[in-house]
């Protein structure tokens, strides 16, 4: 392989809902990849549906051991780009791959999805979602993207909690 490639996880663009496609075809060539699902419910006025969804849309990650390999992936119809950052392609550790299937397969986690929002420690949000919702909060420390630990002042005791990101909202959004 060139300078720029080394062996290992590799995230793979792939057109808009052709995710699962991709992923069969790559399996197909013999080329191990994975593609991250979530169950969601999909609400229609006349029915409801559970459906598997990319937890990462548009994204399949792809383990690549050689040139040929790259190229092959590359050839897949539905398959767009390796995802680049700066002149690097974009690699996955293994640890972080065995982390994310973990996360799927486990039964004590639910509700997993993404967000881009970050979060800074000090930030003062407002809890918009479920018992706390009203609460305004301090963030203490951010473990992810989609849980932090806030600190309530009410009465005047701490509370400490940790809460999904999604459930709170910047105080300049509410105004």
């Amino acid at each position: 392989m060139g300078k720029l490639l080394k062996t290992g996880w590799y995230v793979l663009y792939v057109k808009s809902r052709h995710e699962k496609r991709v992923h069969e075809l790559l399996t197909e060539q013999e080329l191990e990849s994975f593609l991250p699902l979530v169950e969601t419910i999909n609400q229609w006025s006349d029915r409801k549906k559970i459906i598997s969804k990319p937890l990462f849309p548009s994204y399949v990650f792809v383990k690549i051991n050689s040139s040929m390999d790259f190229h092959k992936a590359l050839s897949i119809n539905g398959a767009c780009t390796f995802i680049k950052f700066r002149n690097e392609y974009a690699r996955v550790r293994e640890e972080e791959i065995l982390n994310v299937k973990l996360c799927l397969g486990s039964d004590e986690i639910s509700d997993l999805e993404i967000s881009n929002q970050s979060f800074r420690v000090g930030d003062v949000k407002k809890i918009n979602y479920g018992s706390l919702s009203g609460l305004e909060c301090e963030i203490l420390k951010v473990n992810n993207t989609n849980k932090i630990i806030v600190r309530i002042d009410s009465l005047q005791q701490n509370i400490i909690a940790t809460i999904p990101s999604y459930h709170m909202v910047s105080l300049h959004e509410i105004a």
